[in-house]
């Protein structure tokens, strides 16, 4: 990796102390093996991370956020430290299991009142679909999300990171998370974070971000819905995905921040913070969580 040694430990530093705060939930749930995170006490907001991701894809928003709500980060099926669907990679049908894995695993943990959801990238659309599904669910945020099926701003081609290993493997990273992730450099924890997500993807989630899959799937969805985008998100023109996802109903709004890419809840974590926890009400928990899991 092309920064200092010092930057690197405190990078692996925050992540390790981040996830030594969180209660871990192994579920073995619509026939994957899935580990979730939880921070925090309060309304339960459920966050999903995007493609080439896992649950640091919120590295920069748990701690702030869990000082509100009951943050709870799944790994979903196929992403860091859960395992993976016996399907082929391109299987049809892995799309359904993802999105029903979910389900049940939100069934498990929140088993009674209202609750918040966010997804990121691939992330967003995986939430689109999951929403619906959500009879408790309070209100849904879309953060530089896929699935909207619009034009692409790609300012330069992605390296195979794969065919290298050592050094030219994190310089391919690199360029790819810059051109890709960020409107700026990455520092080390954005590579950190990005490589070693990178490295345990099995999920190739490409077609759905790059489908119009949202258009239809919230069609009939009635919650207010936020989205998001960072003014140089190479995954979108965000003011025309923002208006075809808005479908001309008067509960949806959007906005774009500057000074971000595609990850706009990592280059502008302290808006992403901010705008969440004030357009995102709390609600009333009921007592007891019947929890039943094995945690680590």
């Amino acid at each position: 990796m092309n920064f200092p040694p010092a930057e690197v430990e405190a990078a692996a530093a925050l992540i390790a102390e981040c996830d030594s705060r969180a209660t871990h939930h192994v579920l073995q749930l619509g026939g994957c093996e899935t580990r979730w995170r939880i921070w925090g006490e309060g309304t339960p907001l459920l966050l999903i991370h995007g493609g080439h991701g896992a649950w640091t894809h919120w590295i920069r928003n748990i701690e702030a956020l869990s000082a509100r709500f009951r943050v709870i980060v799944p790994d979903l099926a196929g992403f860091g430290d859960s395992a993976d669907f016996a399907q082929a990679a391109h299987a049809p049908e892995r799309t359904e299991l993802l999105i029903e894995s979910l389900r049940l695993g939100v069934e498990h943990l929140v088993p009674e009142g209202g609750m918040h959801l966010a997804g990121f990238s691939f992330g967003g659309a995986v939430a689109g679909l999951l929403a619906p599904r959500l009879p408790r669910l309070q209100r849904l945020a879309l953060l530089g999300c896929g699935g909207h099926g619009g034009a692409r701003r790609e300012k330069a081609p992605l390296r195979d990171w794969r065919a290298h290993e050592g050094v030219p493997r994190w310089q391919a990273l690199q360029q790819n998370v810059e051109a890709f992730m960020l409107s700026g450099p990455a520092d080390a924890l954005a590579l950190y974070v990005h490589g070693h997500a990178c490295e345990r993807t099995r999920f190739r989630s490409k077609a759905i971000s790059r489908s119009p899959l949202l258009l239809q799937a919230l069609q009939d969805f009635d919650k207010p819905v936020l989205m998001v985008w960072g003014e140089d998100d190479v995954t979108a023109v965000p003011a025309e995905a923002a208006q075809t996802l808005a479908q001309h109903k008067p509960a949806r709004d959007w906005t774009i921040l500057a000074g971000a890419g595609h990850w706009v809840q990592y280059e502008r974590s302290d808006a992403i913070n901010t705008l969440l926890a004030s357009w995102l009400p709390r609600i009333h928990s009921p007592s007891g969580t019947g929890l039943d899991s094995r945690c680590t």
